[in-house]
């Protein structure tokens, strides 16, 4: 086996593809990282200050509060002028509707000169559209002129049908059935056209300035002002003036040297934050490392994690409390080891504590939700029962969050119940939002957990081909499976890829599934009249014709992986050993070598031996303990001292503990049967 010490420094060195990647993740980073100041001081109204006396430092103008701004937005609201106007157009359209009437029914020219100087009358105060009015100031703009008038004192419909009628009898006193007469045969209410309208959007538009023109601000907090003593409760006022003077801090303090060394602090962080990844996977799962998509992903989650906090942060403060952090583990632990998922998260959430204005508490609350949901998925991962991990991680991040909340409130609980409120929402978003893995599952070429699932199933096409075409085989690879997945445990490995991977390693058998002994009927022996080269060349090609079904069907790479390297370049014995006894040359071994791939993670190589265990076994006289013994120790042995295993990430310690699952698992499956009693036939 190769020198992990030396791969791991060849690794370091001269994988450019890491650091590129991380070159990337590098710059999105710097360009979204918060250049503002944080705030060192955390409080709540109702809360004991835990800081020393605080008096301001600077001079800063005191902010109204969110509830007083809002009364006077109100007030304001309630003020607003409305905004007509005149429109001059109508005012002609209705005259010349009105005169026409008077020729059509012959009304006398006196008449008709009274209606129309009534009615010019009207239009010159003005006549609105609706029927009620108020006793409010409006402006009217007409032509180039804004006047403010008040809106009672304009016409209405009804009314100024009643001042044209007034105006006719004062005129014509004696004629009063005529005038009536007249105004109904004219049904002047019908032509009459409302020369005053409103005008929403102007409306809008002076609403909008008498709102913003509210000033934001009530006074002024000069320096050396007392701001809060050490230990005493933040009140409403003292939680106002803590508010102004953070806003002023934000945005004339902050950050007082240039902001060069500012940026330089965010590449040192953000480096020591790959420096400290780097070493998590160096340590816990080295594979990742050689493996650029599984790094990338890795890289993927740190990101997203540091975006999330950036953006989230940007709207509110308080909003990161929804942000369901948590749900990334999951990500993690569908496509990577266990082992490396915790770290790694940790590590990811380290911009949360340092960016959010409670870091602190941000940075455990996610922990322990993470870490929860980590356990909790693995025993409720199906249906209606995923809800309840929420209920679990909610449970844990309220529990966390009334902890802080004992601590800076001096044992007064506050009524912060919007928080609550956001925690629940998390909780439910991180099983709402766990099924974009199978999205992340396309982007970085990965398999995971629910995939690994789906290919295991034996009623899948490609397994109920290998079933009905290969049934030998068939069995074969399912006591394969049983044996790795059973096996790669004792050495941390991952139970589902080694038995999806075990279930296809020998598809390519269902070529041509007679050549092969386990499908072969009995009495009948398909390589007679073939030569040792001709039958190790199609006992070879079965790992060639794996891969071509494989890529017909789709199956992911780390399937294929497995096909390819479960002889390695191992070689047909059998017919080997044919050939030299029939006097071929022994030095002609490339014709009965197979043309695979060394196996490189613990589940290929766990998935080759239990291959060679699972066929060399069926060959055993007898199953006692010392020949299944024997028999382990030298199928492992052989794959040692013929350099398979010179590329797997496999220690000594890690073989010496397969050995003995191995030996244990064959002996389970061998073991003596008791011998049923004949029936006395008396």
């Amino acid at each position: 086996m190769e020198r992990i010490d030396k791969d791991r420094l060849k690794l370091i060195l001269r994988n450019g593809n890491n650091y590129l990647a991380m070159a990337v993740a590098f710059i999105i980073m710097m360009l979204l990282y918060p250049d503002d100041a944080k705030f060192k001081y955390n409080y709540k109204k109702g809360s004991a200050w835990m800081y020393e006396t605080l008096d301001a430092p600077i001079d800063f103008p005191l902010l109204k509060s969110k509830a007083e701004l809002d009364l006077e937005r109100a007030e304001a609201a309630k003020n607003m002028v409305p905004y007509y106007t005149s429109a001059d157009d109508a005012v002609n359209a209705s005259i010349s509707s009105v005169l026409q009437a008077c020729y059509a029914d012959s009304i006398p020219e006196p008449l008709q000169e009274v209606l129309m100087k009534s009615l010019k009358k009207v239009y010159y105060v003005g006549l609105l559209p609706q029927k009620e009015q108020q006793d409010r100031t409006i402006f009217v703009r007409k032509g180039g002129t804004t006047l403010q008038t008040i809106e009672s004192d304009l016409y209405t419909p009804s009314r100024a049908i009643l001042q044209i009628k007034t105006d006719m009898m004062i005129a014509f006193p004696n004629q009063e059935e005529s005038i009536e007469a007249i105004m109904n045969g004219l049904n002047i209410s019908t032509l009459l056209i409302p020369n005053i309208e409103y005008d929403e959007k102007r409306t809008a538009e002076l609403h909008h300035q008498a709102v913003d023109y509210i000033s934001p601000t009530k006074g002024m907090v000069y320096a050396g002002h007392r701001i809060v003593a050490e230990g005493e409760i933040v009140t409403e006022d003292i939680y106002n003036v803590l508010e102004s003077f953070k806003a002023e801090f934000k945005r004339s303090v902050g950050y007082s040297n240039h902001k060069i060394f500012l940026y330089l602090g965010h590449a040192i962080v953000i480096i020591a934050i790959f420096i400290l990844l780097y070493i998590a996977l160096y340590f816990s799962d080295f594979q990742i490392l050689r493996h650029q998509n599984k790094f990338n992903f890795v890289l993927f989650i740190c990101c997203l994690n540091f975006v999330l906090t950036v953006l989230v942060r940007k709207l509110h403060p308080d909003y990161l409390y929804i942000v369901p952090f948590a749900v990334t583990t999951l990500y993690m632990s569908s496509f990577i080891y266990n082992r490396v998922v915790l770290p790694v998260y940790f590590i990811s959430l380290i911009p949360l504590a340092l960016i959010a204005e409670n870091g602190i508490e941000l940075y455990l609350l996610n922990g322990v939700a993470g870490a929860l949901a980590f356990i909790t998925f693995s025993l409720y991962e199906r249906g209606w029962l995923q809800f309840l991990n929420s209920i679990y991680i909610f449970i844990a991040t309220a529990v966390v969050h009334l902890a802080f909340t004992l601590i800076f409130n001096n044992a007064e609980v506050s009524s912060d119940l919007i928080i609550y409120l956001y925690l629940f929402i998390s909780a439910v978003l991180v099983v709402v939002t766990y099924p974009f893995v199978f999205l992340m599952e396309k982007m970085f070429y990965m398999v995971s957990i629910s995939s690994l699932k789906d290919l295991s199933d034996t009623e899948n096409d490609v397994l109920r081909a290998l079933a009905e075409k290969a049934p030998g085989t068939f069995q074969h690879v399912l006591q394969v499976a049983n044996l790795a997945e059973r096996a790669v445990v004792a050495i941390d490995g991952n139970p589902r890829i080694a038995r999806a991977g075990a279930l296809y390693h020998d598809i390519g058998k269902m070529v041509n599934p007679q050549a092969f002994i386990e499908n072969q009927p009995k009495d009948f022996n398909y390589h007679k009249e073939l030569s040792p080269k001709e039958s190790a060349a199609i006992i070879i090609s079965h790992v060639d014709d794996g891969l071509e079904l494989a890529k017909k069907y789709h199956l992911p790479q780390i399937v294929q992986d497995f096909i390819a390297s479960h002889h390695g370049h191992s070689m047909t014995e059998y017919f080997y050993n044919v050939y030299c006894n029939n006097g071929g040359d022994p030095n002609d071994k490339e014709s009965f070598t197979y043309h695979g791939k060394l196996p490189v993670t613990k589940e290929e190589v766990v998935v080759m031996i239990a291959d060679a265990l699972e066929a060399a076994s069926r060959s055993l006289a007898e199953y006692s303990e010392e020949r299944i013994a024997s028999l382990v120790d030298s199928v492992i042995e052989r794959r040692i001292a013929g350099n398979q295993l010179v590329r797997a990430n496999i220690t000594f310690k890690d073989l010496t503990s397969l050995k003995s699952v191995f030996k244990r698992q064959i002996k389970e499956i061998y073991h003596s049967r008791i011998a049923y009693p004949k029936r006395d036939k008396k």
